[in-house]
C-alpha cells in the first residue's frame, strides 16, 4: 500500500479531517490486555487517586496512537508515516460513567519537505486541555 495523497496536491496549511475518539474504562481494559500495560493508574480509581491523579487516566501510548489515526486515515496508508513523536502534556482522565472521555484531534500540513514528504502537526485535546505537545509526524506522500 502507498499513500493516496499526492505531494503536489498538498500545500502548507492544508487541514486534515478532524476526528474525535471516545475512551471508556472498557477501552482502557482492552488496551491494557493488548499492550500488556496493566499499571493500575489505568483501571483502578482508588489507586489512581492515591498516587495523586484526579481519576483513572488513559495510557499515553494509547492517546498517541489514537491521535495519529487522523494522519493515517488521511494518507490512506499507515506505512506512510515515517516519523512520529509527541510530548505527553496532560493526562486523558477517564471517568467511570457511560460517557468516558473524548480525545479530539486536528492536524495540518506544517511544512513540505524533500522526497515527497510533509510534516504534519497535530493537536490533541481532551476536556478542553491539550494532552499532547509537539505532536508531529513526517508522512511520505505519493509523487
Amino acid at each position: 500500500m502507498t499513500a493516496q495523497i499526492h505531494y503536489a496536491d498538498v500545500e502548507v496549511g492544508t487541514e486534515l479531517p478532524a476526528a474525535s475518539f471516545p475512551v471508556t474504562r472498557a477501552t482502557l481494559v482492552r488496551y491494557a490486555g493488548a499492550s500488556g500495560d496493566f499499571n493500575p493508574i489505568h483501571w483502578n480509581e482508588k489507586f489512581a487517586k492515591e498516587v495523586g491523579l484526579p481519576d483513572v487516566i488513559a495510557h499515553g501510548m494509547f492517546t498517541m496512537a489514537e491521535a495519529i489515526r487522523v494522519v493515517t486515515d488521511w494518507a490512506g496508508d499507515p506505512g506512510a508515516v515515517v516519523e512520529y513523536g509527541v510530548r505527553f502534556t496532560k493526562p486523558v482522565v477517564v471517568p467511570n460513567d457511560d460517557q468516558g472521555a473524548l480525545i479530539e484531534v486536528t492536524a495540518k500540513v506544517a511544512a513540505k519537505l524533500d522526497d515527497n514528504r510533509v510534516r504534519v502537526d497535530l493537536t490533541a485535546l481532551s476536556a478542553g486541555q491539550k494532552v499532547l505537545g509537539m505532536s508531529r509526524a513526517v508522512v511520505q506522500l505519493a509523487p
